[in-house]
């Protein structure tokens, strides 16, 4: 009795220390992720040509950074030291990338000078934070070995991320963009934010370090060697990975269509410059959210995951309907904003509630590896999440910054820029700062907010749907299933 007593400490406490842990990690990943594209429009004046370079940057950099994914996993999977596989590269990945991000968002570069420089930093922030990213999610195989547990750390985990990602969502637009910026222009407010999530990072990451027990590997257990061969076989030659891998990039890149650039742009051009009404809109947005994160594993065990999707692409599908309609009514009132807000929480809700699941499936997928191959390889398989995350993201910035080229959009960002600058430098005060940005926006044609309303309502949900459908055909590792190859598993073991 005691044993168990002790054991179920030992786990709550992991529980929240773990997950704890990753606010930080998760402003950072916010404010390279979701403000690094809103950074450069609305601070550096860019040709046509140099937006076009910029885009190739952050495509090549997301493209290696996913294919470096499963080689820091198995790095990591073959790491030996005092204080486990995962923690050194914990610590490592969060100082590091706080570095990166505090140089990127401090500099006075401009023209072709700071596209180079934004190239090597862009590539160093790849490397930082998958440091720390493939680490800290391939931890949860090794805390939580029962499905209900596995739910517990990954909603657990889930929650506590999105509690970083939301304030920085809120905070970082809120006070770089329009009369409450920091400092009264952009420019300073990014490089004092990006200063400060840099400084909380290691901070929240000491809870995982210092409060997570994690199960050691013997110092017996020879590491094998790294090998790529290893790699591809696990990633490619376990027929659920495909399928979830498949699954899972459809919807991250339906997803982030609306966080990626294009919804910030659409609520400034729409309702107005006011870093608060984006803040707004993503905090209630993704309110709805965070209930789920902590209600997630109730409902597992009620509704398996199959059917559990279906509703939420029906939730989802009903969320885009209200937010094209509405955005297609003409006018900028704040009752139009507040449908359009009601809106999008409804489609993140579905969409929020398809990616647990896939989190779940894909952690789920080390014990099959484990039946047909007999070894775990956890920090391999958990590394396809982050691995597909960024291969999205990459997706996104092509679609994103050439429909900006396309359509023009370009041309008005690079005036509020320009109107930042003169801010910056101290040509024209705060107060005119914002009447000629709400000039520039007052004299946008409406045809282009409504190419952005239309791209991000009918293609993101038209992607989760074939993520849907692909999901209910091809991922066979339903909750049955899982606990038949658990208990042979077991079996094995006592043999």
């Amino acid at each position: 009795m005691r044993f168990m007593e002790e054991n179920l400490k030992t786990k709550n406490k992991n529980l929240w220390c773990f997950s704890a842990g990753t606010v930080g990690r998760d402003m950072i990943y916010q404010l390279y992720t979701n403000f690094t594209m809103l950074y450069i429009l609305f601070t550096k004046h860019l040709t046509a040509g140099q937006l076009a370079a910029i885009t190739a940057i952050m495509i090549a950099a997301r493209v290696f950074d996913a294919l470096n994914d499963p080689l820091m996993g198995n790095l990591i999977e073959h790491t030996r030291s005092r204080w486990g596989k995962f923690k050194p590269w914990l610590l490592a990945g969060v100082i590091t990338s706080g570095l990166v991000v505090f140089f990127t968002f401090n500099n006075d570069l401009e023209g072709n000078a700071f596209v180079v420089f934004f190239a090597f930093m862009y590539f160093c922030y790849s490397i930082t934070y998958t440091m720390s990213d493939i680490s800290y999610w391939g931890m949860i195989p090794s805390l939580a070995h029962d499905a209900d547990s596995r739910n517990q750390f990954t909603s657990r985990a889930t929650l506590f991320a999105g509690i970083g990602g939301t304030l920085a969502s809120v905070l970082i637009p809120t006070f770089t963009t329009g009369s409450l910026a920091i400092g009264g222009n952009a420019k300073t407010a990014y490089g004092v934010m990006a200063l400060i999530i840099a400084l909380l990072t290691p901070i929240f990451m000491c809870f995982t370090l210092f409060g997570v027990k994690e199960e050691k590997i013997s110092d017996n257990t020879p590491a094998a060697p790294i090998s790529i061969k290893k790699i591809v076989s696990v990633m490619f030659g376990n027929e659920e990975v495909r399928a979830v891998a498949i699954v899972f990039i459809l919807q991250q890149v339906g997803n982030g269509i609306i966080t990626g650039g294009l919804g910030a742009n659409y609520v400034y051009f729409t309702f107005g410059y006011a870093g608060g009404l984006w803040g707004l809109f993503t905090t209630i947005g993704m309110s709805a959210t965070a209930v789920m994160m902590v209600v997630y594993p109730i409902i597992a065990r009620k509704i398996d995951r199959k059917p559990l999707m279906k509703i939420m692409t029906l939730v989802s599908a009903c969320g885009y309907a209200c937010m094209l309609l509405i955005g297609l009514v003409p006018g900028d009132g704040m009752i139009k904003f507040a449908v359009f807000v009601l809106g999008y929480m409804a489609a993140n809700i579905g969409q929020f509630t398809f990616y647990l699941i896939l989190m779940i499936s894909i952690t789920n997928t080390v014990e099959y590896n484990e039946l047909v191959s007999g070894s775990r390889d956890e920090a391999i398989i958990t590394s396809l999440r982050p691995f597909i995350t960024k291969m999205a993201s990459a997706i996104i910035v092509l679609g994103t910054n050439l429909i900006f080229i396309i359509s023009g959009i370009l041309n008005e960002t690079n005036k509020i820029s320009d109107i930042e600058t003169a801010c910056n430098s101290g040509s024209i005060t705060d107060a005119e700062k914002n009447a000629k940005i709400a000039e520039v926006i007052a004299n946008i044609d409406p045809s282009k907010s409504i190419i952005l309303l239309v791209i991000m309502t009918v293609a993101s949900f038209a992607l989760m749907y074939a993520a849907n459908r692909i999901y209910q055909k091809k991922c066979s590792l339903d909750e049955k299933r899982y606990k038949e190859i658990c208990e042979e598993l077991e079996q094995r073991k006592n043999k």
